[in-house]
């Protein structure tokens, strides 16, 4: 890597795949923080850019750096920057938001009706370094180890959603046990909810679940939510229903199961033409709401404190690669038999 230049994972033609590229170093602006990068996470996002779906063709530029999900040390701040300094360690919002519209004026910015997404819409963090607006930079605390930072940005999505609602005592289903269902079904344990059960069809991100705090798995090839709902005693329905999943039979299969009044939230993308049974929401009083990111900064303080206060999602990090390595960090992503995968980015990971 020359002086001025960097290492940076692109999307830099049509079809499947990523290339590792050397890119100019960003330069910092005046209210910025150029982050030195330590550790990254692959998001389901970066796999619908690695694979060149039809949602990644219409929205990422050619040449894009993406990513972001990270962690790493400031090492140069901009001319306005008075609170933070070259040495911290820290993560961030990976939404840059206006700043203009009525929800940032209001305080609801994960909101924000013009926000731009790192390693989205603008270059991302799988890169050796970063620069964002100083407003979106979060302080690492040195009692949370260093590579659960590189996964606040999925942790915060399964915090937002799950405390959406009022868990404690409550029967909560969760469906779809990829990593951000995990982190929701240690969530709801952790916050004293009475039943936590998720559903899917893979055996190994199921034992995932089981690990991190469910206290049942259902594989929906083999098990029947009538069956569990009678095996552990209830006779109502649901109280909470937390849709991970994406899948429309995954959505009304909750809202059949759900008690009169329930409350889903609903963070996995449906399709355009997702067809749900709303002659039930309307007559069983079901209460839906959208999840999108996370609360800011409402959703970090959270997730900082309930780290700090002894929930261990520490298992949800089932890999870790030298970013030279990204090829095997996406062929695990993309089995299936994985939760996080970790790309280090350090002199200590090449």
């Amino acid at each position: 890597m020359s002086h001025n230049t960097m290492r940076a994972l692109v999307k830099s033609r049509d079809g499947q795949g990523l290339e590792m590229k050397q890119v100019p170093i960003p330069e910092v602006g005046d209210d910025e923080v150029k982050i030195r990068i330590h550790k990254t996470a692959i998001c389901g996002t970066d796999v619908h850019i690695y694979q060149w779906n039809q949602w990644a063709q219409r929205t990422i530029p050619l040449g894009l750096t993406v990513g972001h999900e990270y962690v790493g040390e400031i090492v140069e701040v901009g001319a306005a920057v008075k609170d933070y300094a070259p040495g911290e360690l820290v993560s961030g919002e990976g939404h840059i938001t206006c700043g203009k519209c009525r929800n940032c004026l209001e305080g609801h910015k994960e909101n924000c009706r013009d926000a731009k997404g790192v390693g989205v819409n603008r270059n991302g963090a799988f890169a050796d370094y970063l620069v964002i607006p100083q407003s979106n930079v979060w302080r690492c605390s040195n009692s949370i180890p260093e590579e659960m930072y590189a996964i606040f940005d999925p942790f915060g999505n399964a915090v937002h959603a799950a405390l959406t609602c009022d868990l404690l005592g409550e029967d909560v289903l969760i469906a779809g046990a990829g990593p951000i269902g995990c982190m929701a079904a240690a969530v709801a344990s952790f916050s004293g909810a009475r039943n936590v059960v998720v559903t899917d069809f893979n055996d190994y991100r199921l034992k995932l679940a089981k690990e991190l705090g469910a206290g049942r798995t259902v594989n929906l090839q083999r098990e029947t939510l009538a069956d569990v709902m009678s095996e552990i005693g209830m006779t109502e329905g649901f109280d909470i229903g937390l849709e991970m999943s994406g899948s429309q039979a995954a959505l009304n299969a909750m809202i059949h199961t759900m008690k009169h009044g329930g409350q889903i939230a609903l963070l996995g993308l449906q399709g355009n033409d997702t067809a749900v049974d709303m002659e039930s929401v309307i007559f069983n009083g079901i209460n839906i709401r959208g999840i999108y990111g996370r609360k800011v900064w409402d959703t970090w303080y959270k997730m900082t404190a309930m780290l700090q206060a002894g929930l261990d999602i520490s298992g949800i990090i089932t890999h870790h690669f030298r970013a030279e390595e990204y090829e095997k960090g996406f062929a695990a992503m993309l089995s299936g038999n994985a939760g996080k995968v970790i790309l280090d980015w350090t002199e200590e990971g090449k």
